[in-house]
Formats: structure tokens, C-alpha cells, sequence
């Protein structure tokens, strides 16, 4: 059995393939999911589970160097980006229209859907090198 905190085998399996600049995509329950990504749908019921507890656990195994959120978080939650600004750390921070955020999922190498209910609770993170 795997010792690390990630136990989902296929967000692991990403993970393991992303290379500098890939992007992973962790979203809220109504986040839409273009066709192209790969789709790893982690939601059960409304909150379950949370998307701050699937970024925690990506957060593990993924070497992040930058960070998209919509903007409109940071009007609609700020204490939720003060938390997502803190658990990402030195990661650069980057904020745009909810529109052109959905524009960039596209382009990502697969969308983490959790069961989160808080508008506009997705993230964007891309993967960065660890030497």
C-alpha cells in the first residue's frame, strides 16, 4: 500500500507524468470540464470532499511553481484565497476573469472534480521542477 498521503491512484498516475509547466486543474463541483483534460471526478455529495482537503493532498506530490485562480474570488472569498495564497506558498499567484479561467482548464493535462459548493473554489496549478 502507498505510505504518502495521495491514495487515489489516477490523480497519482498524473501527478507522477506532469512535466514543467503541465497544469492540473482542482475544481468545485459545477466547475464545466472541456473535453480534452483528463477528467478525475473525486465528488461524492455537496462538500465531500472539500477542495482545500484534494489540494492538501496534491499539494504532497506535486512541485507547483504557479497558481490561476478567478478573480472574482478574491471579491466573493477573500479568506478562502488568503488560504489558497498560504498553502501554495512561493508558488506565484496569478488572478483572472472566471471566463478566461475556464478558457485555460482546456489546456490542462486533467480537472480534479471534488464535491466543494463555494463559488468560484477552483485552482489552476503548474507544475513546477524540484531541482
Amino acid at each position: 500500500m502507498k505510505k504518502s498521503t495521495l491514495l487515489n491512484s489516477a490523480l497519482s498516475e498524473v501527478i507522477a507524468r506532469m512535466g514543467h509547466g503541465d497544469m492540473l486543474v482542482i475544481g468545485d463541483a459545477g466547475l464545466p470540464i472541456p473535453d480534452g483534460p483528463q477528467r478525475i471526478d473525486l465528488a461524492v455529495c455537496r462538500g465531500t470532499p472539500g477542495m482545500l482537503a484534494v489540494l492538501d493532498a496534491v499539494l504532497s506530490e506535486m512541485q507547483v511553481e504557479s497558481v490561476m485562480v478567478a478573480s472574482e474570488l478574491g471579491d466573493g472569498n477573500p479568506a478562502l484565497l488568503a488560504t489558497l495564497r498560504q498553502k501554495t506558498g512561493p508558488a506565484t499567484l496569478e488572478a483572472v476573469s472566471h471566463d478566461a479561467f475556464k478558457e485555460v482548464t482546456a489546456k490542462a493535462v486533467a480537472m480534479v472534480r471534488t464535491g466543494e459548493c463555494t463559488p468560484y473554489a477552483n485552482i489552476i496549478l503548474r507544475a513546477g521542477v524540484v531541482f
